[in-house]
């Protein structure tokens, strides 16, 4: 799943282990989630959403994650 996750984290100018600090995971996740490897609960979606002031439908682009999910169809 495609998120903003990277983009927003280098935004507010921080790293990988400060946004897992904040969202009480480990960086490997954050890396994962980064690299599309990891979708990440609705739950660590709302906490990072809360970290950068957005919502999660923006964070995890779910409406072009949906879109391209329908052209796979």
């Amino acid at each position: 799943m495609k998120t903003r996750v990277k983009e927003l984290r280098n935004a507010m100018g921080i790293t990988q282990q400060q946004l897992a600090d904040l969202v009480h995971v480990s960086s490997r996740t954050i890396i994962s989630i980064e690299k599309g490897q990891y979708s990440p609960s609705l739950m660590l979606a709302y906490r990072m959403a809360q970290v950068f002031h957005t919502t999660v439908e923006d964070l995890c682009c779910l409406r072009e994650n949906l879109e391209h999910e329908e052209e796979l169809k």
